[in-house]
């Protein structure tokens, strides 16, 4: 249910080098979400470092909503970059398993697969 893997960089670094990765692989960031300094700048203990990034690829965001509109809920993809205990880690939800627990149309699967082997390539040459 998670692809996540270790890095052996430093969170900055990661980060940096996941940004890099989605631009490369054709798909944008659309947004990152420092959770880790929002939960602090709120007054909540967190000790930890994490960084979501939504990535979308226009293209294939367009041919899943063609199919299933209710599944805007589920767009755009989110990549992580978090620490755990000093180790810096970068994973995701893999798509297919997301679309095939909110929708039953077959002709998503391949668009997901699709999906989810471009976020994989991109976390791993992240990593």
């Amino acid at each position: 249910m998670y692809y996540i893997v270790e890095s052996g960089k430093p969170f900055e670094q990661a980060s940096a080098d996941l940004e890099a990765a989605v631009t490369a692989g054709g798909f944008g960031v659309l947004h990152v979400h420092d959770l880790g300094n929002t939960l602090r700048s709120k007054g909540f203990p967190f000790t930890e470092a994490c960084r979501v990034f939504e990535v979308c690829n226009p293209g294939q965001a367009s041919k899943v909503l063609s199919l299933d509109l209710r599944l805007n809920m589920a767009l755009p993809c989110r990549i992580s970059v978090y620490t755990d205990q000093g180790r810096t880690r970068i994973g995701l939800i893999p798509p297919s398993d997301l679309l095939e627990g909110l929708s039953k149309d077959p002709a998503l699967l391949p668009i997901a697969h699709e999906v989810e082997a471009a976020l994989i390539k991109m976390v791993d040459a992240a990593r």
